[in-house]
């Protein structure tokens, strides 16, 4: 199963989810961190350019810093370089990059292998490959009213496909309380930018006892 792409039809939901999700800045800063200073880094699914921005505010310096996207509505925000195509097909030279991030970007595709295959492609020898993606068990303290979509690439499952592509693979999980929904309408917003319908969300908002704080679950993966 792959999360639908709504990036051109709802951007809102994409900038709802950014807004209702505190912990996701937390997020790019750490992959931020991982990029090598004077390299050259290619973002897939860079949406409106959030690890840019990661990087801009961090003390680490890419040399180059591209931005990929399906999206063109999300492009037009992105502060680029960046390219509109797919993940599957980049339009780039074999080893034209020293490091390839996908956060949270593979669980939208039905098959995640030729994405990593094409990742691979793309890296200079010894560069380095990082994803992001969430668990099966995010966000649990929603568990009565939501549970995470099933992907090709949830955190369970993508080390194994990391791996069958990949020489040398580190598996970084996180489980924290990241972010808080002080009231009723901070948990709408949040469902709904999990993809749940408004009307739906409305009503689920109002069965969770808040405030409330959320665990977030998921891990970081390193390849080279």
């Amino acid at each position: 199963m792959a999360i639908p792409r709504d990036y051109d039809d709802n951007p809102d939901r994409y900038r709802r989810g950014m807004t209702a999700s505190p912990g996701a800045p937390d997020l790019y800063a750490a992959l931020a961190a991982e990029l090598p200073d004077g390299g050259a880094v290619l973002d897939v699914g860079c949406a409106e350019g959030v690890l840019s921005r990661a990087v801009a505010a961090g003390s680490h310096r890419p040399r180059l810093l591209v931005g990929l996207d399906r999206s063109a509505t999300m492009l037009r925000a992105h502060p680029g370089p960046a390219v509109r195509a797919c993940a599957t097909a980049l339009p780039f030279a074999d080893g034209a990059f020293d490091v390839v991030v996908a956060a949270n970007s593979f669980c939208h595709l039905t098959d995640p292998r030729p994405a990593l295959r094409e990742a691979r492609r793309v890296l200079a020898e010894g560069g380095l490959f990082l994803a992001a993606t969430i668990a099966h068990s995010d966000s649990p303290e929603l568990a009565p009213v939501w549970k995470p979509p099933r992907t090709a690439f949830d955190a369970e499952d993508a080390p194994g496909l990391v791996r069958a592509v990949f020489d040398r693979v580190e598996v970084r999980p996180w489980d924290a309380p990241m972010v808080h929904l002080p009231d009723p309408p901070a948990v709408r917003n949040y469902l709904v930018a999990r993809l749940m319908p408004p009307a739906e969300a409305e009503i689920s908002a109002r069965w969770v006892e808040v405030p409330l704080t959320v665990t977030k679950r998921g891990a970081l993966i390193l390849a080279r």
